[in-house]
């Protein structure tokens, strides 16, 4: 590997990162538009192992924003992530695979203006689908694979 290519896969790995965290800002932040505009034209999530839809990225932040409502305390971690980048002629393409653990804690308001105590935690698995498109990465699908759930 040239240089060049080492440092553009570095570039990669720092956007596609990136990105994942921006997913998991948009999500907690309850952010639908910024959410939505994390997928590339056509994108897809699909949440149902996780007990929600699936559908392209406006339907399913149209549903989390309903469903997720009752649950304003949120923090979604993203950890452990493993990315494979396509390869088309000895280089870094233009698709990439990430995969990646995640905890997600939720509960209700608190009172008085202090957040509430999360009450629902769940742990599972992201697979994300990454495109390289003329706005940079961006989300092609995203597979939510929920492993457990305490309440």
């Amino acid at each position: 590997m040239t240089q060049r290519v080492e440092l553009a896969t570095v570039r990669d790995r720092l956007a596609v990162d990136q990105l994942v965290t921006d997913y998991a800002v948009a999500l907690d932040d309850g952010d639908w538009t910024a959410y939505r505009e994390l997928f590339a034209p056509g994108g897809r999530a699909d949440h149902r192992a996780a007990g929600g839809i699936a559908g392209d990225a406006g339907q399913v932040a149209a549903w989390l924003a309903e469903n997720l409502r009752p649950f304003p305390v949120r923090q979604h971690l993203i950890v452990n992530r493993r990315v494979r980048f396509g390869v088309w002629e000895q280089d870094t393409g233009d698709t990439a695979r990430l995969r990646a653990d995640y905890v997600n804690a939720m509960g209700p308001a608190g009172r008085d203006g202090v957040p509430g105590t999360p009450d629902f935690l769940s742990g599972g698995r992201y697979v994300f689908g990454l495109l390289r498109t003329a706005d940079g990465w961006r989300l092609g699908e995203v597979v939510a694979e929920e492993k457990w759930r305490r309440l």
